[in-house]
């Protein structure tokens, strides 16, 4: 018997190795407290050399170890997903494609190199949201690699600054880098925030949902939406008592509220867990501008097990039930596709913090110490808010797709039979349970200090409930609710469409300079440089040949015209 292995699955048991590699070689330097450095120098310029490094710390290693176990999973999940599609071979070699370039970022403690692989994240990203050919994808695609477009800029302008300092290696200036170099620093972080989607360049990521779910649950779990947060804990001992943690910590409340809030009226099943994202974007980088870059990575590496997961889910879902995405047109679920539901139930869990999944030990411990530090009142309500909208959002989804009533056509076909799918899900729904409890005791073999009232203390689980009551409750309601909903209809839109956030970064960027354009194309290119330009030229010249060729017919009345035209401008001359 021949046994007929795919690409699919030799990429999935390649990524699954290095993960482990990766893994057991970053435990290895956790236990030793050592970094292996190579340096490859590629030439000098003047007094700067041009130098590839590749950084093997911890940090760097555990997060590959990740980034390659979701991929693999992601691979292999997508040979049954895009088995329909006649070109899964380029699919496949994009997303191998988009881990190389995320690799490049991770590994390298050097601005220049780091650009290579962050310039390779967009790239790719592009071309994987536009896979689908049609308008919708074209469009999402465009306002993708525009709005990362910006970070690019930052990033080369950061590059320029620091060639100053003789090297573009940030772990050798990150503790050095005082207020004189607050230019720096804005660049860095207006970097982080564009490839982070945090406020004003949300927009780009619910979009960038027109790509096929497999790239998804890769792009918004480990790999491109990370990067900016990434790069934050790499410079997050240059930000230390600067201005810009301020300005970041504001931003990044605002931002996982705006997402929480936009999730709670959003109806595509794909661009709820885009926000859901979104939020945990803000988690990170809220934290982290507090000063506590390892519960930041804490977090990154736990909701990346739990977050790829749910997008498999919704992608199992979108597959059975025909490609619709709308959770008003799904319901009860869980008789068809126990299994996929139970996934889904675990990552949902996971990501409100419910008590022993793996979001718990990061989120939790995230909102404490956030209450124990010294924010002020409106980023403490806004931490608050956020996180009752996660549990809101979440009791929506469920009560719309799981547990509501069955509102899907009756020839739809439903079942967990799909063995490649459910499969490459088992590995990552372990990790939902217990990655977060395994990530704690390594990462923080000492405990952290929390010192909070028993009412500090109670107030996130009593905000769960509360926000868990609240939206089961309100989406019972759905009908009434709905109808009582359009008396107040400009602020549900408002709410519900990211503050206007998408409609700002296309069409009011563009508005102005395209109908300038259009203007000049009416009265300058179509009016009058056609006028004294081409057209004008040519209408001239032809009736000047007209009237020469004419003067060449041999005909008496024109040399008689000729003649008396000539005697007539003689005598005037003369007299």
């Amino acid at each position: 018997m021949i046994w007929k292995i795919s690409m699919h699955e030799i990429s999935m048991v390649a990524l699954v190795l290095m993960s482990m590699l990766c893994g057991v070689t970053g435990l290895n330097k956790i236990s030793s407290g050592v970094m292996d450095v190579v340096e490859w120098e590629l030439f000098s310029l003047v007094s700067s050399s041009i130098v590839f490094i590749v950084i093997l710390d911890w940090v760097s290693l555990m997060f590959m170890s990740f980034v390659f176990l979701i991929s693999g999973s992601v691979l292999f999940y997508s040979g049954s997903y895009m088995a329909d599609d006649k070109t899964s071979n380029r699919f496949m070699y994009l997303v191998l494609a988009f881990v190389l370039s995320m690799s490049l970022m991770v590994l390298s403690p050097n601005l220049i190199s780091i650009l290579l692989g962050w310039d390779g994240l967009g790239l790719v990203s592009y071309a994987l949201v536009i896979y689908y050919s049609n308008e919708k994808s074209a469009n999402a695609g465009m306002l993708t690699i525009l709005s990362n477009r910006v970070g690019d800029v930052a990033i080369l302008l950061s590059i320029g600054l620091m060639s100053s300092l003789g090297s573009w290696n940030f772990f050798f200036y990150s503790y050095y880098l005082n207020e004189d170099w607050i230019l720096l620093k804005i660049l860095l972080m207006v970097s982080a925030m564009t490839k982070s989607a945090q406020i004003p360049f949300s927009a780009w990521l619910p979009a960038a949902m027109a790509a096929p779910t497999p790239v998804s649950a890769l792009v918004h779990s480990s790999t491109l939406v990370t990067a900016g947060v990434y790069l934050m804990i790499r410079f997050s001992a240059a930000l230390e008592g600067s201005i810009v943690q301020s300005v970041l910590l504001v931003i990044s409340c605002l931002t996982m509220f705006m997402a929480g809030l936009g999730a709670n009226f959003e109806y595509d099943l794909k661009k709820i867990i885009a926000l859901s994202t979104l939020s945990q974007l803000g988690v990170m980088l809220s934290i982290l501008s507090l000063g506590y870059s390892d519960l930041a990575f804490f977090h990154l590496l736990s909701h990346a097990l739990f977050k790829a997961l749910l997008f498999m889910c919704a992608g199992v879902v979108i597959h059975s039930v025909g490609g619709y995405q709308d959770i008003r047109f799904m319901g009860n679920l869980v008789k068809f596709m126990p299994l996929t539901v139970s996934y889904m139930t675990i990552s949902n869990l996971a990501l409100c913090g419910f008590p022993f999944m793996a979001g718990f030990y990061s989120k939790d411990m995230i909102l404490e110490v956030a209450f124990m530090s010294s924010i002020n009142f409106m980023a403490l309500m806004l931490y608050i808010a956020a996180t009752g909208l996660t549990v809101m959002y979440t009791m929506r989804l469920i009560f719309y797709s799981i547990s509501g009533e069955y509102n899907l056509s009756c020839v739809t076909n439903l079942s967990d039979e799909d063995c490649m799918m459910t499969n490459s899900m088992s590995g990552l729904g372990l990790g939902a349970i217990a990655g977060g409890a395994i990530l704690g005791w390594v990462l923080f073999p000492e405990c952290y200090m929390i010192c909070l009232s028993a009412f500090m203390k109670s107030v996130v689980i009593m905000i769960s409930i509360l926000g868990g009551l609240v939206g089961y409750l309100f989406n019972m309601m759905s009908a009434n609710f709905t109808l009582k909903s359009l008396s107040k209809y400009d602020l549900i839109v408002f709410m519900g469409s990211m503050w206007f956030m998408p409609a700002l970064s296309t069409l009011k960027m563009s508005e102005k300079s395209l109908n300038s354009g259009k203007y000049m194309e009416k009265v300058l290119d179509k009016g009058w440089f056609e006028f004294y330009g081409g057209q004008g030229v040519n209408y001239m010249i032809s009736n000047l040949f007209y009237i020469l060729n004419s003067m060449h017919l041999n005909s008496v009345k024109v040399f008689l015209k000729v003649a008396v035209i000539t005697m007539i401008v003689f005598m005037v001359a003369v007299f």
